[in-house]
């Protein structure tokens, strides 16, 4: 596949002037397009500019609310609050959401807040590591549209909920763990197929529900989960404290951005803030967190040229390499972004 390689600065720049096209406002246009550059840095390139066609497709048809106005469903100044976001971006319920939890783990020691009636919010761990940049522990989760089922279904039940959890451990970055519940991405039976080859029985079945090796048949049907019911039940868990707790639609009665462009997602967040000192003191917890991630490198290695790496560490040497390198851009993406910069008549120069 034919790429090119961007620098981040020019790419956050072009996507803020496409959100403002959008008639998105400074500040969220911004963050926004900062949430979208820095998950292709970290190498989640499945949730980043990737997404950017989408996003302003709704944006422009104002099915994705430029300019939500967010209320208070239920907010009495406790740990917990639940909001709604007026069709906002995910981007910008993420950062509202989160903003909060942060503010009353600061207060209380801990928070947990929901946030409703908003769209595909991106990588989970955008959120969490708002709140280690504040000394905190953070957690995120949110429910998506059915695509993983269990074995012996006919359709998928639950959707690929992820879920991120993000912790200071001192160092060069922060412990940051984000994971979707499927057994593999889509991706990967795309490119078992293409390389025709076959898959293993537990990755995914047949859209009637029956065991399959063959990728096609799988991509066609539906996502297995991960760990099969320990995947399964952690999905209908994230379902059950966003969609059902807020009184949001949940399971099937959410919307797919892509197949329902037209429809808000309705989608439901959790952020849930922690402050670690609030147990154990600020330096007790520096040195027992120090001595925690210490003891992790220190894991004997077949290889005696590795070492154990700690969620997160890939991320933040990925970052390292695009901030130098450049983010890839394929092709047929390039393509993409190209017809909507002319479309909306916004430089593109340094995509040619």
């Amino acid at each position: 596949m034919e790429e090119i390689k961007v620098l981040p600065s020019s790419l956050k720049d072009f996507l803020k002037r496409l959100f403002l096209k959008a008639e998105m406002n400074e500040e969220d246009a911004d963050f926004s397009a900062n949430c979208v550059v820095k998950t292709n840095l970290w190498g989640i390139d499945s949730h980043g500019v990737l997404r950017a066609p989408i996003y302003m497709k709704r944006l422009l048809s104002k099915v994705v609310n430029p300019n939500p106005n967010m209320k208070a469903i239920k907010d009495d100044g406790s740990v917990m609050a639940l909001y709604d976001a007026d069709s906002a971006l995910g981007y910008v319920s993420g950062k509202f959401g989160m903003s909060i939890a942060i503010e009353k783990a600061k207060k209380y020691g801990i928070s947990f807040v929901l946030v409703t009636n908003s769209n595909h919010y991106g990588a989970a761990s955008l959120y969490t590591t708002m709140a280690v940049k504040e000394n905190l522990i953070g957690i995120s989760a949110t429910n998506v549209i059915p695509n993983i089922g269990m074995k012996g279904n006919k359709k998928p039940s639950v959707g690929n909920n992820p879920i991120a959890m993000s912790a200071p451990i001192g160092g060069d970055f922060p412990f940051s763990l984000d994971i979707s519940l499927s057994s593999v991405s889509g991706g990967k039976l795309l490119l078992a197929a293409k390389k025709n080859e076959k898959i293993p029985k537990d990755w995914a079945v047949t859209k009637e529900g029956e065991e399959t090796d063959d990728p096609q048949k799988g991509f066609e049907g539906f996502l297995l989960p991960m760990g099969l019911h320990k995947g399964f039940g952690l999905a209908l868990f994230v379902d059950l404290i966003t969609g059902v707790l807020s009184g949001s639609p949940f399971l099937h009665d959410i919307k797919s951005m892509y197949k329902f462009s037209d429809d808000p997602s309705l989608t439901t967040h959790i952020f849930c803030a922690i402050d670690p000192t609030y147990f154990i003191g600020k330096d007790a917890y520096k040195k027992s967190i120090e001595e925690w991630r210490n003891t992790i490198y220190a894991t004997p290695m077949i290889d005696s040229n590795m070492r154990q790496i700690i969620p997160g560490e890939i991320e933040y040497k990925t970052e390292i390499q695009r901030e130098k390198n450049g983010i890839p851009i394929p092709d047929d993406l390039k393509n993409d972004l190209l017809s909507i910069a002319e479309n909306l008549k916004v430089d593109a120069s340094f995509l040619r």
